[in-house]
């Protein structure tokens, strides 16, 4: 390693200009697996998949001025991406992410893209004003030891933890009846349709911890997924109303780039008039016949720890077992106002 990437982080000269689109996807993609790879952390990104998420601009996330890039010399070293949420425990929520290419880790960068992306937050609650309490938040997986470090040395402390979940064995899945007057049913591929599910998804959500855009935006997100398939999804209905569905999802380029065949229930929601009639455990059960029919080996899934609707019992009772932890972590923006 030269001389110039061994200077002290104080020296290091950094430019954190602007996000390009599809061009700045590819080094994302290389950043991310580089780190992920690193810290032993499960996940693969696309170019593909990263252009998509930050190519629907919203009032909760402008790549224009949310989506910074880190360069050394010419060269990305790193990126971050900044937008906000008023959460479902009624705070607004600055929400922070990024990565630091593991050959230019442990010399400041990480700490000062979380600065400048602590900026960009408080410059979005004057652009967006509320009378909410104002939080940063990010989020680690266990793995990621140095993000987890970096974090609680800025003040920031875990507020909620998430487990992902995941399911061997679908060979052997334990049939489970419908509730009465509910069957399943495909949805149609119009965009009223598609877009009536994602509702009612996000309907379904509000009272779960936390929050996420349910607007135009998400939904274009959704649909421009690489791997966006509708006939994965298994929906329950009463007649003409969705009363719960698994939104399901096969990563394939993730699939093909780690040599496995995972599926993962990307969304597991009941509407609330439909609870505790056992909707969920008969949808999951379905679910998990369908990803074998389409040739997974095992299925993923992810579920907040202190779920109020008994998710993680759910789960737990379909063969799911805990494999992975995460936090969300939060600090008062007065905290690092400047």
């Amino acid at each position: 390693m030269d001389a110039t990437t061994n200077r002290p982080m104080t020296e290091l000269e950094l430019a954190f200009r602007p996000w390009r689109g599809e061009p700045d996807a590819v080094e994302m993609a290389r950043v991310s697996n580089a780190a992920n790879q690193a810290e032993d952390v499960d996940q693969h990104n696309t170019a593909q998949e990263l252009a998509n998420y930050f190519t629907h601009p919203s009032q909760y996330l402008d790549p224009a001025k949310d989506v910074v890039m880190v360069e050394h010399d010419g060269q990305v070293v790193g990126y971050g991406w900044h937008n906000w949420i008023d959460t479902t425990d009624r705070v607004r929520e600055g929400r922070m992410g990024g990565y630091v290419h593991p050959e230019w880790t442990h010399r400041g960068i990480g700490r000062r893209l979380l600065h400048w992306l602590e900026a960009r937050a408080r410059a979005s609650v004057l652009e967006h004003p509320t009378e909410l309490p104002t939080f940063y938040g990010s989020w680690a997986d266990e793995k990621r030891i140095g993000k987890q470090v970096l974090l609680e040395q800025e003040g920031y402390a875990p507020v909620r933890w998430f487990f992902d979940m995941r399911r061997d064995g679908l060979d052997e899945v334990t049939a489970v009846p419908m509730p009465e007057g509910l069957e399943i049913r495909p949805i149609a591929v119009d965009r009223a349709s598609l877009r009536r599910l994602f509702d009612a998804d996000a309907e379904a959500f509000q009272d779960h911890w936390g929050g996420f855009a349910a607007d135009d935006a998400a939904f274009e997100e959704l649909l421009g997924d690489p791997n966006f398939d509708p006939t994965l999804y298994v929906i329950a209905w009463d007649g003409d109303e969705i009363a719960g569905a698994v939104i399901n999802l096969i990563p394939r380029s993730e699939n093909e780039a780690m040599g496995r065949r995972r599926g993962w229930l990307e969304s597991v929601f009941v509407r609330r008039p439909w609870r505790r009639r056992g909707l969920a455990q008969a949808l999951v059960a379905r679910s998990l016949t369908l990803l074998r029919e389409r040739g997974m080996d095992h299925a993923m899934l992810g579920v907040d720890a202190d779920n109020p609707t008994g998710a993680l019992g759910v789960y737990e009772r379909a063969g799911f077992t805990v494999v992975k932890r995460s936090a969300a972590y939060r600090k008062p923006m007065e905290a690092g106002a400047s």
